[in-house]
This record gives C-alpha cells, structure tokens and sequence, in this order.
C-alpha cells in the first residue's frame, strides 16, 4: 500500500480514528459515554474508551478489510431494522421509492453511487460503517465496487462530494436518487440544488449545534438522530413519524422520508408496534450522554 494510504473515520460516540496502511494509528477521545448500539457491534463496545474502540476499528479492519485493499463491499443481513442503509437498500431493492443512492464508502473509494445489488448500499454504510472524514484511493476496491454495479465520484482520489454524487447520479439517469450526509449546510445545498429529485438522509449528528440541527430539520427527508439532544428536540417539531427510540429516526418529509420507513416496515417479517404519539418518544436505553 502507499505512503499515502491515509484514512480518518469518527467511530462510535464520534471518536476521531486515524488508520494507515491496515493499523490504526491514532484514537482521539469519544463525546459520549455509552451507546446502546455500539454495545451490540460484532465487535462490542461495552464502555466508550479508546482502547475499546481501538479495539472495535481493528475488529472490522480484520473481518471485512476496513479501510484495506481487502474490503468487502456487499453486506448481509441488516443490523438495525432503520439504519440508513438498511432503509436506503430497501427502497432500492423495493422500487419506485429510490432508484440511485449517493454514498461514502471508507475502503478507498470516497462518494459513489450504487444501485443493485442493494447489497453494495448496505456494504458501504450502516452498521459497518463509521462517519467517514477522509479516504485515499485504493484501486482494488474501487475495482469491486464497479464489479457490484457502482460508479465512483473519483477514483483517482477518493473525494467525498456528497453534492457531486447526486449531480453524477442526475447525468447517470437516475431520477429519485437518496444521498447521506453529515453536514447540515451540505444538506441545505443540496435541497437547494436538487429540490425535485434529491432524497437527503443525515447521518452521524452527534455532537452537532442547535442551529445545525434545526437546518438539518429543514433539509433532510430523513433525520437520524445518533446522540443528540439537540436533533431530537428539533426534528420533533415538525417530524411526521419517528421510527425506533433507543437511536430514532425521523421522517420529514411524506414522499421522501415516510414513505421510504413505512415501506421498509412493510417489508420486514420483524414484529413492529406503530401507535400514534407527541414526539420525540425516548427510548429505555439512549445513548447518554446526549450531546
């Protein structure tokens, strides 16, 4: 692998994790304490430590080729009933819902847009994924993905371009394309710039401001609220449904948010209780603390 090879994700609680050639290099400090979630990971993370999460990150280097020239790029069952990607790969393999989904893989490829098989969306977020910051190419892996059907934003660099991908997503036809983001004023680019088409999923909102939070509210179809206190109090007020408690998700929007979990509900055999309520509705284990 080069020099080069330089990849930063923010893993669970946001914890700011630097990995190189295959090692990690450099964990930074978590903003949370505990998450329900993280506590469920193949490799688990019982408290939010950084040897723990150390711990965790070379956990997926060894099992799928995180971040590696060995990455795997599709993805089995889903880990959590309304993760983004579990949503977005239903929609996708569903139709009519999504055609196109924008996303950012962490093995060397950056922004994408894949399509069938389904798979690929759930290979490149969701459970096995942390909030990418940065990713150098590697040629391998960007090869797979255009094996499994998708086109990469910029192979020779790895850039993350979220806005990029829907516009590269546009010219490759796709019509109803769903992309994610973590930043909020990406988001409100991108309904500015795609009102009609664009399916805004945010992802990875811990820690973000009040003010972040209320433009994500705006922008976004659908709003996932990781660990913050600030999404779940802003979404709340003009969410049109939440799914989950423990980690929610809200949808904002009828045709592009919950139309996109109610056919995922639909679609799962997962027992499920709907019932109407003033939200947000807490769960009985949360992340905590929430930032």
């Amino acid at each position: 692998m080069s020099d080069h090879d330089e990849h930063i994700v923010e893993a669970a609680g946001r914890c700011r994790v630097v990995i190189r050639n295959g090692r990690v290099v450099e964990v930074g400090t978590p903003q949370i304490e505990d998450c329900p979630l993280a506590r469920r990971f193949a490799c688990p993370v019982p408290e939010m430590t950084p040897e723990a999460i150390k711990r965790n990150i070379e956990g997926r280097i060894r099992s799928f080729g995180m971040c590696t020239p060995k990455r795997e790029v599709l993805a089995g069952p889903d880990f959590v009933i309304f993760g983004a990607s579990e949503l977005l790969s239903s929609a996708v393999r569903r139709g009519g819902d999504l055609d196109a989904a924008v996303i950012a893989s962490d093995g060397g490829a950056g922004t994408l847009v894949a399509t069938n098989p389904p798979a690929l969306i759930q290979g490149g977020i969701g459970g096995r994924m942390s909030g990418l910051v940065k990713t150098s190419p590697i040629p391998e892996v960007v090869a797979r993905i255009e094996e499994n059907g998708g086109v990469v934003l910029a192979p020779a660099t790895a850039a993350i371009d979220q806005a990029a991908g829907v516009a590269l997503a546009a010219e490759l036809g796709h019509r109803r394309i769903a992309v994610t983001t973590a930043v909020a004023a990406e988001a409100a680019a991108i309904r500015e710039q795609f009102p009609p088409g664009a399916v805004i999923v945010a992802v990875h909102t811990t820690g973000i401001s009040r003010e972040d939070a209320a433009l994500m509210a705006r922008s976004a179809d659908l709003l996932t609220a990781c660990a913050s206190r600030h999404v779940r109090e802003e979404a709340a007020k003009t969410a049109l449904l939440q799914a989950g408690t423990s980690i929610p998700v809200f949808a904002m929007t009828a045709a592009g948010g919950k139309a996109i979990i109610l056919g995922k509900v639909a679609e799962t055999d997962q027992q499920v209780i709907v019932h109407g309520a003033r939200l947000p509705v807490p769960g009985s284990q949360s992340p905590s603390p929430l930032r």
